[in-house]
């Protein structure tokens, strides 16, 4: 009964992020203070001020559409990491209402060499670092007690290019009826020289963040994913379809 719950809210999460989406042709930043404020702005502040880029670690989380949109309202556009969905038009759309404010989006198959532009430029790059990866494409790290394979491009560009990372979420606020726009104080990633461990490691170390998030709004989170679809050597699927 209580997993129906959550399915539920998230479902109705889903539809209110749909309507705020629709309406973003219109959005000035008087009406992204209206809808959605920072809570922790001064954590983004300080690893910005470093002047190497920002990697904001991100998920299907929350209204997290919005992120990026108010943030560059407020003045901080960002690229973001996209596969082109299968219907060109509806492609079109989607992307053409997410660069209203200046973001933009880096082809997933071009993006190592974009994203290390961009950062070196000191810019900020944003990954939803929550979703099943294929085992050439990530690391098994913890998720729920549970082996995900998950991205480590997170640590592998920041170890490569200094950039600060810094996890992101957007969480509705049902007091203030407004959205919050999340910012956690920078994670310093593990450097030992050994840069495989030091990976796993620090992707382990973000995964662990998410979770705490998802942990305290479980309505929140994007659960029809099929997260662990992507299983160890010699493990048993965890889906029965």
């Amino acid at each position: 009964a209580e997993s129906w719950r959550f399915l539920k809210r998230m479902y109705r999460g889903l539809g209110w992020m749909l309507a705020e989406f629709a309406h973003f042709p219109h959005w000035r930043r008087s009406e992204a203070e209206r809808i959605i404020l920072y809570d922790g702005f001064e954590n983004f502040a300080r690893a910005n001020a470093k002047g190497r880029g920002v990697i904001y670690s991100t998920a299907h989380f929350g209204a997290w559409e919005l992120s990026s949109f108010a943030h560059a309202l407020y003045g901080y556009p960002i690229a973001y990491l996209n596969r082109p969905l299968d219907n060109r038009r509806v492609d079109s759309l989607i992307h053409g209402y997410r660069s209203l404010t200046g973001c933009r989006a880096i082809d997933k198959n071009e993006s190592a060499r974009a994203m290390l532009k961009v950062l070196r430029e000191g810019g900020g790059v944003g990954i939803l670092a929550d979703q099943n990866m294929q085992p050439d494409e990530g690391v098994f790290v913890p998720f729920f007690g549970v082996l995900a394979c998950t991205t480590s491009a997170i640590a592998r560009i920041a170890s490569k290019t200094g950039a600060a990372v810094v996890p992101g979420f957007v969480f509705w606020d049902p007091g203030l009826r407004k959205y919050r726009l999340r910012f956690e104080p920078e994670v310093e990633m593990i450097a030992t020289g050994d840069e495989e461990k030091d990976a796993v490691t620090n992707t382990s170390r973000l995964a662990a963040i998410l979770e705490q998030h998802v942990r305290a709004h479980p309505d929140h989170w994007l659960w029809v994913h099929k997260r662990w679809h992507t299983r160890p050597p010699g493990e048993p699927p965890l889906y029965p379809f």
